[in-house]
């Protein structure tokens, strides 16, 4: 079946759809509330789309439908298909490290433990915990207050009398205090109670053990109640470290989302409000933002957070910093899932607003050192080439930025020298340097390699900007040095290291020593060498040629009476060669360089025809005879 008949029998239902390329790899998924509305809509012409929709569209070969019950049920589906194919298109929301959870496992005698893992096995995952800090309170204080242990092992028992021989027993099992031996009835008890303090409902907690020591303590159980009063103190001292951040005791998730198109990278965060208080926070970064709105990016990050987890708690109110496009399926699973309708709310002015900027504030931190850590990472990596380099040349650091130096002309004449840059192994264009030599006469490269290194280096030493790890000259003996002399006579020889690469035999020459060094042919290091002396000499003779060119060109047009050389150069930038002038109709010339001008060039190139159908010699174009362009190495005697 094509794609087209795929298109006209689309259901109304709601659903999740998945694009595929041509190999039929899923490059995109998608929720909708109609299937039918929505996916044709990517396929309307003259429907306005970003750049990242439109390289989707032109990928797209094929689909797949998947219907749906709900728009929840879509929600849930669009969520776990995009972690199991991990489409190229969808935005991807990203934990920068495995962050911890808080683990209830299933069963008559559950235990609770930390962990980075999520097992599908039927247990409750509470977090995750952007703040490690804040999951070691809650374990102290479920310790503290239950007197329950948080270790990963429970002993197994035989007959749930007495445990086996041989376990591996907890630290709480030393001191007296684990859980392990507390009765069935109370430690079902706890560990529903533990739950309710993991969500933040610690008044109603509270307020419970307050009456149980009262009853304790008139039925005259002074130990039970002491241990009460005990957990009681504990419950208020953790308590008391959640800051109290709105008057009423609505429990609140607080989502906001901030961008940095420079980075490409968005971020949001998560402030978990309950009873009033902030209780944890929860961040994702999000990667290949360009073209997608920001609220396009919350909704993807709200729904990815509670449709991730099916134990997640959902709260009386969600306050987002931006409107989401299409809330409804959101709307329609918290509904079901909290049994009340769970306002989607934007505020604008009071504390609520507050929270939102205090989000927003967490998430441009969060970016700032996502940024930092990723310059850090990409000036931390050092390629094998450039430490291989390094270590052929006992070089004092890595020669992580490199300049390499080339001359070119022709028996002399349009002298010119190039400077290629390269940063980590790889060119940097936008370094590159080009000299015209204006000292030396006739052919000497020694006397121009000497004239572009004292230009290039006092100007460097004058503006004191970032010096190389390394220069190259393409050359051997002689061309290294000239180049040593000239940075010897502008005091900076010294400061960076300098060789010479001779091209003939690949050899590596070093200032003051007449052996060279002969790297290995299948060196990464000899490799780096070759391509920063191939680029300088392709940029050397590219601007070499250009110069040439230019310098022929103007001198053909300037024999023309009238044309000077301002008039040469307008007709060189409009169309660059003689013989499109010679092709070009009178009126285009007009536009360019007026009447008069053009009359005197159509009058030239008609003499010209004329001379040639009566078989007179041809004009010659100002073009000198061709010859061999030398890079800079050694020549022939």
């Amino acid at each position: 079946m094509t794609l087209q008949e795929k298109l006209d029998l689309l259901p109304s239902q709601p659903g999740v759809y998945l694009y595929k390329d041509a190999k039929g790899t899923v490059i995109y998924v998608g929720k909708a509330k109609r299937l039918k509305v929505r996916v044709r809509s990517y396929f309307q012409e003259g429907r306005p789309q970003d750049p990242k929709t439109q390289a989707l569209v032109a990928r797209i070969a094929d689909l797949e439908t998947l219907v749906t019950d709900s728009e929840a049920e879509a929600l849930l589906l669009e969520n776990t298909l995009i972690k199991q194919y991990k489409p190229k298109y969808n935005v991807m929301y990203r934990d920068d490290k495995s962050l911890p959870y808080l683990c209830i496992t299933p069963g008559d005698r559950p235990r609770l433990y930390p962990t980075r893992h999520r097992v599908r096995d039927g247990s409750r995952y509470f977090g995750p915990y952007d703040q490690v800090w804040r999951l070691r309170d809650l374990l102290d204080a479920v310790r503290r207050v239950f007197g329950l242990c948080t270790c990963a092992v429970i002993p197994k028992t035989r007959n749930g009398d007495e445990p086996l021989p041989k376990w591996k027993s907890c630290f709480e099992e030393y001191v007296g205090q684990c859980s392990v031996h507390m009765p069935e009835e109370e430690y079902r008890t706890a560990m529903k109670r533990v739950a309710r303090l993991l969500n933040g409902k610690t008044e109603g907690l509270a307020r419970e053990i307050r009456e149980e020591m009262e009853i304790a303590a008139s039925a005259l159980h002074f130990e039970q109640a002491a241990r009460l009063r005990d957990g009681l103190l504990a419950l208020r001292s953790f308590s008391e470290k959640a800051k109290t951040v709105m008057g009423d005791l609505i429990d609140r998730d607080i989502f906001t989302l901030e961008t940095d198109a420079e980075e490409d990278v968005a971020c949001g965060v998560l402030l978990r409000v309950r009873e009033g208080k902030l209780v944890g926070r929860y961040h994702r970064l999000i990667t290949g933002i360009e073209g997608v709105e920001p609220g396009v990016l919350l909704q993807g990050f709200v729904e990815e957070y509670y449709a991730s987890d099916p134990d997640v708690f959902v709260p009386d109110e969600v306050h987002l910093s931006h409107e989401l496009p299409e809330p409804d399926a959101l709307e329609a699973w918290l509904w079901e899932r909290h049994t009340t309708k769970v306002p989607l709310v934007v505020p604008k002015i009071g504390e609520k607003a507050h929270m939102v900027r205090m989000g927003g504030t967490n998430a441009r931190l969060l970016m700032g050192q996502f940024a930092e850590n990723r310059r850090q990472a990409e000036t931390d990596r050092i390629p094998h080439s450039v430490r291989t380099l390094q270590a052929a040349l006992n070089l004092p650091a890595p020669p992580r930025r490199i300049e390499c130096f080339d001359n070119s002309n022709i028996q002399g004449s349009d002298p010119v020298a190039s400077m290629v840059t390269f940063v980590d192994g790889k060119p940097r264009p936008g370094d590159y340097k080009k000299f015209h030599i204006k000292t030396v006469v006739g052919p000497d490269d020694f006397a121009s390699m000497k004239e572009v290194l004292t230009r290039r280096y006092s100007r460097l030493l004058k503006e004191g900007k970032h010096i190389p790890d390394l220069i190259v000259v393409d050359g051997g003996k002689g061309q290294l040095s000239h180049a040593v002399e000239a940075l010897r006579e502008i005091g900076f020889y010294g400061q960076v290291p300098i060789i010479g690469l001779a091209k003939r035999l690949e050899e590596v020459f070093l200032p003051f020593s007449s052996e060279p060094v002969m790297l290995p042919k299948s060196s990464s290091a000899l490799k780096l060498l070759q391509r920063l002396r191939d680029e300088a000499h392709r940029f050397a003779i590219t601007f070499h040629r250009d110069v040439r060119s230019r310098r022929t060109f103007r001198s053909e047009l300037t024999d023309i009476e009238g044309i000077g050389k301002a008039t040469a150069e307008k007709l060189l930038v409009a169309f660059g060669s003689v013989r499109r002038i010679r092709e070009t109709p009178y009126p285009e010339l007009v536009d360019i360089v007026g009447t008069r001008a053009a009359d005197r060039i159509q009058a030239y190139f008609s003499h010209h025809d004329v001379m040639d159908a009566q078989g007179a010699p041809e004009v010659s174009s100002g073009e000198e005879p061709p010859a061999r362009s030398e890079p800079s190495g050694e020549h022939d005697p």
